[in-house]
């Protein structure tokens, strides 16, 4: 009988810390665990509380893009601030822990970057969002440099200044792929010149394991991304004059697919979904490959391109900052000057088009994160929404004000675009969401509890 008992209250703490794992997940990368942008937590608010929402806490900030990550009760975040505001734009980049539950800062790190070579309207800050993986946290920096930091005590383990060691050119709007990693690995996009577009590193020793791809041009602004598909697993690398399948071990390529980006503008992240894979760009338009089930192999299913960058001249999807979504055999995403658009994922066939979730201007641009059979929406005007996408149309169930944008636009072809924006992708973790300006980052309880 006793042994009866201590099974089952064994069984019961069990089915508790099952439960408790269900509901608390990290956010440890850009986009989530797996770069896939799925918020997999229960207990999550259905609509939002007509009074807004619960702020858990405010950390003032500097300057950047980058998207925070939360991994083990911390959150990490870079920022950059200037020395001087001149055309010989040195400053500062920093990375920070934070308390999760708090906000207190526990360390910073920081180092002196030049944003000379950046345009000037977007030389706010790091793009690039931390990556954590046990006790280290790696980071790129927005002008070249390469870190890997003990998430403890924010102690330097190793560093590679890739401008400095790998020649690399740092791309007019700042180096902006997260470092991943895959096993022993640290992947990044170093842009080396001649043959480092891609390094895999130690990621203990921060030794160089491989090198692949020719730099022939700026070195791009995607993300690097892992899917197994024909049996094994591949690295993705989109890139201005392709996409490169590697073989994320020894970095030897399995299949390339040529489509040149104009201006080197590879930003969104690529998608899959079953045997989908999918890209696009904001003066391209869109390629989509089919994954061969057998082996590591694609070929393209379609392309659809415009004639120039305006709506009325695109046709399918002209991304830019938004990383599109596939359900099923429908795509969706955010066009070249901020239209919603829902695509036949078989064709390319553009379905409709809505202008009510994101502005209606050039970039205009929102971050999506799926939550079970609904999206929570960032738009860049700084409004958090939860919606649907259907072949029928988009469905909006609710929006609120999530955060001040304060980030500047820049400049449109026919006239002055300046305008306020937020582009940092939110990180959804343990009920809540954590995201950033250039002035403060915030902690917002999303817990269907707290309301």
């Amino acid at each position: 009988m006793r042994m009866l008992r201590l099974l089952c209250v064994t069984a019961v703490l069990c089915a508790a810390l099952v439960g408790t794992s269900l509901f608390a997940a990290d956010w440890p990368e850009w986009r989530g665990a797996g770069r896939v942008g799925v918020w997999t937590e229960d207990g999550i608010v259905e609509r939002f509380p007509a009074d807004g929402l619960k702020v858990v806490w405010r950390t003032p900030v500097k300057g950047g893009f980058a998207g925070p990550v939360v991994a083990d009760g911390r959150v990490f975040v870079t920022d950059f601030e200037f020395l001087l505001r001149t055309r010989v734009m040195d400053g500062t980049e920093r990375v920070l822990a934070l308390d999760e539950g708090t906000g207190e800062v526990l360390w910073t790190h920081e180092w002196p970057a030049a944003y000379r070579n950046l345009q000037f309207s977007y030389a706010t800050g790091p793009r690039a969002s931390p990556t954590v993986d046990g006790d280290r946290v790696y980071v790129a920096g927005g002008a070249g440099m390469l870190l890997c930091l003990q998430v403890d005590t924010g102690e330097v383990v190793w560093q590679h200044d890739t401008v400095a060691e790998y020649d690399t050119t740092v791309p007019v709007w700042g180096t902006s792929s997260s470092p991943l990693v895959e096993g022993d690995l640290l992947i990044a996009v170093v842009g080396g010149e001649p043959d480092a577009l891609v390094v895999a590193f130690d990621k203990r020793t921060g030794e160089e394991a491989w090198r692949a791809i020719d730099v022939v041009t700026e070195m791009g602004y995607a993300q690097p991304v892992i899917y197994e598909a024909g049996g094994v697993r591949q690295l993705i690398v989109w890139h201005p004059s392709g996409v490169s399948s590697l073989d994320p071990e020894t970095g030897g390529i399995y299949w390339e697919e040529a489509w040149e980006a104009r201006s080197a503008i590879t930003v969104a992240t690529p998608v899959r979904s079953d045997n989908y894979l999918f890209f696009s760009q904001f003066y391209g338009g869109s390629l989509m490959l089919r994954l061969d089930t057998d082996r590591p192999d694609a070929e393209v299913l379609w392309k659809v391109a415009g004639t120039g960058e305006m709506p009325d001249q695109t046709r399918g999807l002209h991304s830019l900052i938004t990383t599109p979504i596939i359900e099923g055999d429908y795509l969706y995403g955010v066009g070249s000057y901020g239209e919603l658009r829902g695509l036949d994922a078989t064709t390319g066939e553009r379905l409709w088009v809505s202008d009510r979730m994101t502005v209606q201007r050039r970039w205009g641009a929102a971050f999506l994160v799926r939550h079970g059979d609904r999206y929570f929406v960032n738009n860049d005007a700084g409004d958090l929404i939860i919606a649907q996408f259907t072949p029928e149309g988009y469905v909006e169930l609710d929006r609120t004000r999530l955060i001040e944008p304060t980030s500047r636009a820049g400049y449109g072809p026919r006239r002055f675009e300046d305008r306020a924006v937020n582009w940092t992708q939110p990180a959804y973790a343990n009920g809540h969401l954590v995201t950033r300006n250039d002035e403060e980052i915030i902690r917002v309880s999303l817990a269907a509890a707290d309301y």
